[in-house]
């Protein structure tokens, strides 16, 4: 689940890192909407499905704070 928390590292790319009224998702690179394609192929093998589940669950997480602005 630390992977939850990785995945936030692309946040220091933007100008501001943070900004309330920005939505993550398809912003950030490791929120776009490829990455989030690759994470979803991460749950098919077991080894990787752990991580996978961390960062989907981040997306989740974020998704739902776009739905807000």
């Amino acid at each position: 689940m630390l992977a939850a928390f990785i995945i936030d590292l692309d946040h220091l790319l933007a100008n501001p890192i943070f900004d309330s009224n920005r939505c993550s998702i398809n912003f950030h690179p490791l929120h776009s909407y490829y990455a989030i394609t690759v994470y979803f192929f991460l749950l098919w093998k077991k080894p990787t499905r752990v991580f996978a589940l961390g960062l989907l669950a981040h997306i989740v997480s974020d998704s739902v704070d776009c739905l807000f602005i």
